[in-house]
């Protein structure tokens, strides 16, 4: 059967970037800004907030699990009131790997694993907009397990080290999406595929995009009236199915342009176009950029 949330983080193609472990003490405050990377965190010990945007901080505690697909703008707290919203702490360094923040004549009562990953994908901007904007897990031992894994290669750098860590990576972001599938927040693939009917549409536009489907037809699949599958379909995944299957194809396109194995000939074939002619027009539409200079660039 065909699974979108797989071929999505396969095609992110994510990647790690670092992971530190973080010891707290008394009040601290941590602000990061405009880094646009995925984001995760592990509560191994104690608790603390996090703030993500501006919006209510959230209460985490031993054993969450936290991911921002794409982190701007978050700040991690003590439990503990900081004297004024301008004071932010400095990290300073332990050790290798090992950071510290807040008082340094107090014992240490909250223990962070956090870490930055990237994705490698020509159409990230395209799939993390699917993503919800904030993954929270809590009792996520097996996704801990998992991250406990990417640290033990980090270190060990053996042989093949870094395909197992993407491996691990991907399996780590499918474990923390689908986890909270059933209980999606916004907009986007994961409130689609928790949705039985629009799950079914989206299945089947990944299932062949060698072959349009029209809205009636995927309504048909969905069991539901044109108008009524059109209307929830946008506000259940936040755009028209028309816009996520040219979306979908495009993004396939790029991954297939990058690779270089096919023609654009080919290309076009593959995802839906009768003719190169059609596919280029499509494409430098979409992108702003013909195939044949895109894959002359990769």
């Amino acid at each position: 059967m065909v699974d979108p949330l797989s071929e999505i983080v396969s095609l992110l193609n994510p990647q790690v970037a670092f992971s530190k472990v973080v010891l707290g003490s008394g009040a601290w405050r941590v602000k990061r800004e405009n880094t646009g990377k995925p984001f995760y965190c592990v509560v191994i010990d104690g608790e603390c907030g996090l703030t993500l945007d501006n919006d209510q901080q959230r209460h985490l505690t031993a054993g969450d699990f936290v991911l921002i697909p794409e982190a701007f703008d978050f700040t991690f707290s003590s439990t503990d009131p900081v004297a004024s919203d301008d004071i932010h702490s400095l990290p300073e360094i332990i050790s290798a790997g090992k950071l510290r923040v807040g008082a340094q004549d107090q014992t240490a009562n909250v223990q962070l694993l956090v870490g930055h990953c990237r994705f490698d994908s020509l159409d990230a901007k395209i799939l993390v907009a699917l993503l919800p904007k904030l993954v929270h897990i809590r009792n996520a031992t097996r996704i801990t397990s998992l991250v406990n894994m990417l640290i033990e290669e980090s270190i060990a750098h053996l042989p093949g080290y870094v395909q197992v860590m993407g491996h691990l990576l991907q399996v780590l972001l499918i474990e923390a999406f689908r986890t909270t599938i059933d209980t999606p927040t916004m907009p986007g693939l994961l409130a689609g595929l928790a949705d039985k009917r629009i799950a079914e549409a989206i299945r089947t536009m990944h299932q062949d995009i060698s072959k349009t489907k029209t809205v009636a037809q995927l309504a048909k699949v969905a069991a539901l009236s044109r108008s009524s599958f059109f209307y929830r379909f946008k506000q259940t995944v936040g755009v028209t199915p028309m816009e996520y299957q040219i979306a979908w194809r495009m993004t396939v396109a790029k991954d297939l342009l990058k690779k270089q194995f096919y023609s654009i000939a080919q290309i076009a074939e593959l995802v839906g176009y009768k003719s190169a002619s059609a596919f280029s027009l499509a494409f430098t539409n979409y992108t702003g950029t013909s195939p044949s200079k895109f894959k002359s660039m990769q």
